[in-house]
């Protein structure tokens, strides 16, 4: 079985909860986007924990520095689990780390743009982390790129720790990802794009826990 995630990308305070109200019965994990938190703040967090207790809410703060003291403030407001970039070290992963135990959270580490991602893998594991994220941005997306490539090699390490699988994730995809070793499968467009979020959200969920 793997666990769902939707990917919460609007600048929009309003459309951000209405959207999460379709699909939070539908998925395991709501996910502020990196822009939404940028735009709205904290206190888009504490809305969404309040209104979805039973969802598990991933703050996608891609920290790059000060990792304990920007990542502290989002656990102590009830994020479950937070991002940092692979790309800032081990000193900045190890920093968020350090706030998430305070907490009893849990910290993904982001392999966006990371050149050596399964050295850093196996270093960020070893150092506490929870996730490994895979992750193919938008950008990257657009000029054809796919996260296979890179969840084939995560996998292969066997780190214990769960592996997230985000960048065009779809439906058709779905099962493809759970089989290479997705712990955590993150869509976003596929559903917030769909004309029908929660019965998008509904189908990928379905295949992810099936």
């Amino acid at each position: 079985m793997a666990l769902t995630q939707m990917a919460l990308d609007s600048l929009d305070f309003d459309a951000t909860v209405a959207l999460a109200t379709k699909v939070a019965p539908h998925v395991d994990i709501l996910e502020i986007g990196t822009p939404c938190i940028k735009h709205n703040g904290i206190k888009l967090l504490e809305t969404l924990r309040a209104k979805f207790p039973k969802n598990q809410i991933l703050v996608d703060l891609k920290t790059m520095d000060a990792g304990e003291y920007e990542a502290e403030p989002f656990y102590k407001a009830g994020a479950d689990i937070c991002t940092v970039l692979g790309a800032s070290g081990i000193a900045t992963i190890k920093g968020v780390i350090a706030a998430a135990k305070k907490y009893g959270k849990e910290v993904q580490v982001d392999m966006i743009n990371v050149p050596n991602k399964e050295a850093l893998a196996k270093e960020a594991v070893a150092a506490g982390a929870h996730i490994i994220g895979v992750h193919t941005g938008l950008d990257a997306q657009a000029a054809g790129h796919t996260p296979f490539a890179d969840l084939a090699a995560i996998a292969a390490l066997k780190t214990g720790a769960k592996i997230s699988v985000a960048g065009g994730v779809k439906a058709a995809t779905t099962q493809q990802v759970k089989d290479a070793g997705a712990a955590i499968i993150v869509a976003g467009a596929a559903i917030y794009g769909a004309a029908d979020p929660a019965a998008a959200a509904a189908e990928i969920t379905k295949i992810a826990h099936g």
